[in-house]
């Protein structure tokens, strides 16, 4: 039940999140959806629960509520012409809000595969869907509307669940029990011990009690790996920007596509707060956004996601791979495209573990940056990830020192990010420097104490917040030797994987071909791949081509009569 009456005025939409369709975009609409009447109070659907149906105001008036029934928020109030639902409605998730008519009208319902199968047919209705969409949930984000997440800034466990909720881009409020005097409240209401937390609460019907990461994503409707009695033509291990290629690749040739990532599709590139040298974006696109599009465009073509998917081996059964996942299960493939990428390197510094988690990131997302407001932070790395992290936070916080191994930043880092940082009075460059001490206390940090490589002087840096962008090593440890590897530990793919003596002698490796017919790699956990987002892309959809190829050949050997007529 609400506690007051929900406004009936529609609600001015500057961002474009709610565009309104126009006479001959709803007449193009009328044949294919139901028309039903509404009354005032009606609800429509429900935030936690999935909708079925793409809905268009033909009259009266519709809410979109947060929290409804409970502490609710009005994100909005639409009238004729505008369509309601987000990105859920393409990617399965459930709702974040609950739109509840507010004056008597009309809706038009239509059907979420019809909506898949009109905006196939007319591009500007789909451009027009998917941008709102998009922008519908960023707002959601900056607004904390969707899940609340309780627990103590100092839990790891709380730590895991606002990375997942951040890397996924999933409406969430964080509520620090170590700040927030009411959230004790809260929690004794709910009747939630202190060794329950972190707590995760989604309107007034769904309470999880320091939830797994799987648990969370089925309470959101993630795409959890799912059972399959029949090997996938092709597995993609790793949803970055050349997985996500992989996935989008190969349903669209018509292989049967599983795609599998530990924590969120987007990989590194999902963190990015904007990509401006991406081919095809002279405004720059984020991380998030880019992901969000491989998706819904994977998807459409009949890809299936698991995520979280983290796999932990790699063998083979009854003739085919199978790729082992954390919780037991296992997804059987014909091909596997390996592009899981790679972590960032640790600080070589006493008391790191500390404050990693707490103080020290390896990520520069909304979630690093809500817990620094307002401070000054450091930025360590000489590289583009490092820079697009310096610009990102100086927009957030206080201040950002950027700290460079080098003297000269041109070495490693693009020009046109180089010029930006030196335009930005938020940012100081210090070349030549390296972090030597953590200072702090309580987990929580306070400085570091800098070495000058150049005079060999130490000094002091206030900083309540450290990123390091220092390197990368490859996600390999789950392969566990299966394929071959070059000196630091990348995978070797073609002429290099059959100079290191591991491939039969059948046949030569395939460009992209690890020392195991069959298995792939593409992106960054390449031995010899440039890190870049578009070269890992295209590497993604190069793998599918060469999966075809090996998957004929594997079609003619099991079948030569077939293969000769």
């Amino acid at each position: 039940m609400t506690t007051q009456p929900l406004p009936v005025a529609e609600t001015p939409d500057p961002v474009g999140a709610f565009p309104r369709l126009s006479d001959e975009q709803l007449a193009a609409l009328m044949p294919h959806g139901e028309v039903r009447a509404v009354d005032r109070g009606d609800v429509l659907y429900r935030e936690g629960e999935r909708s079925n149906a793409f809905l268009v105001v033909l009259s009266g008036a519709v809410a979109l509520v947060s929290g409804y029934g409970a502490d609710e928020q009005v994100v909005g109030v639409h009238g004729r012409g505008r369509f309601l639902g987000g990105l859920g409605l393409l990617t399965g998730e459930a709702m974040f809000l609950t739109a509840v008519v507010t004056a008597p009208g009309q809706v038009l319902s239509i059907p979420i595969q019809t909506l898949r199968e009109l905006v196939d047919q007319d591009p500007a209705l789909g451009d027009l869907v998917l941008r709102a969409f998009l922008l519908r949930r960023s707002l959601l984000i900056k607004l904390g509307a969707g899940l609340r997440i309780i627990g103590s800034r100092f839990s790891p466990d709380t730590r895991r669940l606002r990375e997942f909720a951040a890397r996924n881009r999933l409406p969430h409020t964080w509520i620090d029990l170590e700040e927030d005097r009411g959230a004790e409240d809260l929690l004794r209401h709910l009747g939630v011990q202190p060794e329950e937390t972190p707590v995760v609460v989604w309107g007034a019907r769904h309470v999880l009690r320091n939830p797994s990461t799987a648990e969370l994503a089925t309470l959101i409707g993630l795409p959890v790996p799912a059972a399959a009695d029949s090997p996938a033509d092709l597995v993609v291990v790793g949803a970055g920007p050349a997985g996500l290629a992989a996935a989008v690749y190969g349903a669209s040739e018509g292989l049967t596509t599983m795609a599998l990532d530990a924590v969120a599709t987007g990989g590194q590139a999902g963190t990015s707060s904007k990509i401006e040298n991406y081919l095809g974006f002279p405004a720059g696109v984020s991380g998030g956004e880019l992901a969000e599009r491989a998706l819904v465009q994977a998807e459409k073509f009949g890809a299936q996601f698991g995520v979280p998917g983290s796999a932990v081996g790699l063998g083979t059964r009854d003739g085919h791979f199978v790729v082992r996942l954390e919780d037991g299960g296992s997804v059987p493939a014909r091909s596997v495209v390996i592009c899981t990428g790679v972590h960032y390197r640790r600080l070589p510094v006493p008391r790191l573990d500390e404050f990693e988690g707490k103080s020290v990131f390896y990520a520069a997302t909304e979630v690093e940056a809500q817990m620094c407001t307002g401070h000054s932070v450091a930025v360590v790395g000489g590289g583009n990830s490092a820079g697009q992290a310096a610009l990102f936070l100086a927009r957030k916080v206080g201040r950002v020192s950027l700290l460079v191994r080098d003297e000269d930043l041109g070495k490693s880092m693009s020009r046109y990010l180089i010029n930006r940082i030196g335009q930005n009075p938020a940012i100081e460059v210090l070349t030549s420097t390296e972090v030597s001490e953590l200072v702090g206390d309580d987990a929580e940090l306070r400085g570091l104490v800098l070495h000058d490589r150049r005079t060999s002087e130490q000094r002091r840096l206030d900083a309540r917040a450290l990123f390091v962008f220092i390197g990368a090593d490859p996600h390999v440890d789950w392969l566990a030797g299966q394929v071959a590897l070059d000196d630091h530990g990348f995978i070797l793919t073609g002429a290099s994987a059959a100079a290191n003596g591991a491939v039969p002698a059948a046949r030569e490796p395939a460009p992209l071909e690890t020392s195991l017919p069959g298995v792939f790699a593409a992106g960054d956990v390449r031995s010899g791949s440039i890190k870049r987002v578009a070269s890992a892309v295209g590497e993604g959809a190069m793998a599918v081509r060469l999966v075809h190829d090996h998957l004929a050949g594997v079609r003619e050997l099991e079948h030569p009569a077939v293969s000769q007529r």
